[in-house]
């Protein structure tokens, strides 16, 4: 019976005062998946090993901070009445934008401290921060937050997805596009592309550019999905605006840096 179906726990620990939710768990291994990709490669590419230990010891701090404020700006409605609720991220609400120009800003100014290029760092982590957002958008599924509209059980049957990932999408007694799916599978697919590209031995910085419009692509359809988006106006999507120009915007730099000669070295020279 559908009334029966009850939603997974999304408190993986509870030991009273303390409770460790399965949010901060999945996006916790998304991290060290991550980084454990980008030390294996950074070796590769001539960098000291420990390059991007210390990096995310800053990078993902101020990522996080950027991306709850980032949410909390553009829902400031809600915010302004609950300030309580803002230190709440282990119940979502944060966001992936707010968190690329927080780990963008603090990669550029660490690596002109340590004499690095930042776009030799940024095409190494590119794979790593997609393989990051395709673990944790599962950290959405357990919280049962950025799904997409309603559908029956017998389309999501259809899609052949296993009970446990169409019950979770049972909400308040209405079936969901599973949207968080929809994008970690696109993420996971681009996180091999990128691998791929690497191979190719592409102009230094043009690996993170890919990365860029990539997941911009994809984040641009399923954002047309989801039913919890962040909205600039009563039509217009923030996801969506941000995506289209960070599309142009990368293109723009590609084309911009091949024309002035920035970007003669090769992902694969050192």
């Amino acid at each position: 019976m559908e009334s029966e179906i009850k939603p997974l726990n999304p408190i993986a620990i509870d030991l009273g005062p303390l409770q460790v939710h399965w949010y901060g768990i999945i996006i916790g291994v998304g991290i060290l998946l991550g980084l454990l990709l980008a030390m294996r490669e950074s070796e590769r590419r001539g960098l000291e090993k420990e390059t991007f230990l210390d990096l995310i010891l800053y990078a993902v701090p101020i990522a996080i901070l950027s991306a709850r404020i980032y949410y909390v700006i553009f829902q400031w409605d809600y915010y302004s009445q609950y300030p309580g609720d803002i230190i709440k991220i282990w119940n979502g609400g944060i966001a992936i934008h707010g968190a690329l120009i927080g780990s963008v800003i603090t990669a550029v100014v660490f690596a002109k401290k340590r004499g690095i290029s930042f776009w030799k760092l940024a095409d190494i982590a590119a794979p790593s921060i997609l393989l990051g957002q395709a673990i944790g958008r599962w950290g959405n599924f357990m919280n049962q937050e950025a799904h997409g509209g309603e559908v029956s059980r017998s389309f999501l049957e259809g899609l052949y997805l296993p009970d446990w990932v169409i019950n979770q999408m049972y909400i308040n007694g209405t079936y969901y596009h599973p949207t968080f799916l929809y994008e970690s599978l696109w993420n996971f697919i681009g996180v091999m592309v990128l691998l791929f590209l690497r191979k190719v031995n592409l102009r230094r910085g043009e690996l993170f550019l890919s990365y860029v419009i990539w997941y911009s692509i994809g984040r641009f359809f399923v954002e047309g999905l989801r039913t919890d988006s962040l909205m600039l106006t009563d039509t217009l999507r923030i996801a969506q605006v941000i995506s289209i120009v960070l599309i142009l915007l990368a293109i723009g730099l590609i084309v911009f840096r091949r024309a002035k000669g920035y970007a003669n070295k090769r992902y694969l020279e050192s």
